[in-house]
């Protein structure tokens, strides 16, 4: 029978890449790990790593363990959390995924308000996936997900929290910045400066440049907001933000706000939720409040 202790080994070991280091953060010597190896693949019959040099490598049978140990230690950890969040005597843990690199700022004043309203709560944050964030919510590792996408599936749910607008960002003194509304044809000829996500779900690219068979000359993948506004500051590039959040963060920078298309590049932000789920009373107060707290931040700023 495979252990949950084999699962930590063998994902201890593809993190740390090494013997040594996997045994550190195991909290274990290194021929107790060693001893643990061999009783495992004597166990199961198969050869689960092979050494190259210093370093461990996974055969097509350690593999599939780390696949497994990927998609169940995440649900065991968050399992014990929550019985210990029953056992505290607190109502349990709302397990929020985030597709959204933007909304951060925005959750943040979500969360506050939530947990005053309900505070025998507990709040987790999931934002770096092992999986997409629609698996993670049908195989219960998380238990909402805030995303710009709508992908319909049979037992998804979604709610609108916002609707909002893009808008391109560029230095007060970079050519584009005369410009009142952007087109295609400008925006291939820039930088663009993008958070690190799939192509497809670039509303920039999906819903302006692509439907007119453009691309920028070049897209750099930024994760920090605030070194991309500062590269965009210097005139590095240009960059597209929700513009609620560009009114929060252009002040005190040399940077200009400029409409995209004639009539705007709005989009909606969605809570998707399990379908069974829709009725659970903390859910539907995380709900009410995403919305409110939506209203006010989205909405006066494109008002």
């Amino acid at each position: 029978m495979i252990e949950h202790s084999h699962l930590r080994i063998i994902q201890a070991l593809h993190v740390n890449g090494t013997l040594t280091e996997a045994a550190n953060a195991l909290c274990l010597s290194q021929p107790a790990l060693s001893h643990q190896i061999r009783y495992l693949e004597k166990k199961l019959g198969v050869t689960l790593w092979e050494r190259e040099g210093r370093t461990l490598r996974l055969t097509q049978a350690g593999d599939l363990l780390l696949a497994v140990a990927d998609q169940i230690l995440p649900v065991l950890s968050q399992t014990e959390k929550t019985l210990k969040a029953y056992g505290e005597g607190r109502q349990g843990i709302l397990r929020i995924g985030v597709e959204c690199y933007p909304c951060f700022e925005w959750l943040t004043g979500v969360i506050g308000e939530f947990m005053q309203q309900m505070p025998d709560m507990d709040i987790d944050i999931v934002h770096k996936f092992q999986f997409s964030g629609l698996e993670g919510l049908l195989n219960h590792h998380i238990d909402v997900l805030i995303t710009p996408d709508l992908v319909k599936k049979e037992n998804i749910f979604y709610e609108t929290l916002a609707e909002y607008q893009l808008v391109l960002l560029v230095a007060a003194d970079h050519p584009l910045a005369a410009i009142k509304q952007l087109t295609p044809e400008y925006l291939s000829k820039e930088t663009l400066f993008t958070f690190p996500v799939p192509q497809e779900r670039l509303d920039i690219l999906t819903h302006f440049l692509t439907p007119s068979h453009l691309e920028p000359v070049k897209q750099k993948k930024i994760e920090s907001l605030e070194i991309m506004l500062q590269m965009t500051a210097l005139k590095r590039g240009v960059c597209v933000l929700p513009e609620w959040l560009a009114d929060n963060k252009i002040n005190g920078l040399r940077l200009k706000k400029i409409r995209i298309g004639k009539n705007g590049l709005h989009r909606k932000l969605f809570l998707a939720m399990r379908a069974t789920d829709k009725t659970i009373a903390y859910i539907k107060k995380f709900v009410a409040v995403g919305k409110k707290t939506a209203s006010s931040s989205f909405l006066q700023k494109n008002g």
